[in-house]
């Protein structure tokens, strides 16, 4: 049975050691949605929020989250990230934007908490550019798509279908 790494016989909390671990390539992606009303679609889309380019900006947000994330999740080892990558995909039908984040390393500890820290930073930039005119959105559907390399191996998302899935 697996247990939580992040606690100690006793059960107390404490930071991994990862002293002996080798150093490999490590990556993950993540992903997650921002949903707004037609109108506010259609403002980020064309440019028309006061605030200015809102994707740019959730970009380097998302990007700079990402770097920060051992100074907002506790148990999160500082990490020297070697690339962050963050796109939008917008889907007109459903006035939603869809948020990916890509972040990979070469080192002793995943990334999965930087991808999801990038994707959540990203959103919550989209939601504080364009709250003045739709404080309605809804960022949902948070959650990590892929994972590659360390002792754990490969993961990969398979929605409804994989192991443990809360979204039966």
């Amino acid at each position: 049975m697996k247990k939580f790494t992040h606690l100690d016989e006793r059960g107390r909390v404490k930071m991994v050691d990862v002293t002996e671990k080798g150093i490999t390539l490590r990556e993950a992606k993540a992903t997650g949605a921002v949903l707004m009303r037609p109108e506010t679609f259609q403002m980020v889309m064309t440019g028309g929020v006061e605030k200015g380019d809102v994707l740019g900006v959730a970009k380097v947000a998302g990007i700079m989250g990402a770097k920060r994330t051992a100074e907002l999740i506790p148990m999160c080892h500082p990490l020297n990230i070697t690339a962050i990558d963050i796109s939008f995909h917008p889907i007109q039908q459903e006035n939603k934007i869809e948020i990916e984040a890509q972040v990979k390393l070469k080192g002793q500890t995943g990334v999965e908490m930087e991808a999801l820290v990038a994707v959540a930073t990203a959103a919550l930039t989209i939601y504080d550019m364009c709250k003045a005119v739709d404080r309605e959105m809804v960022i949902s559907d948070i959650h990590l798509v892929e994972k590659k390399g360390g002792k754990s191996g490969h993961f990969l998302w398979r929605g409804n279908e994989g192991e443990g899935s809360r979204r039966k």
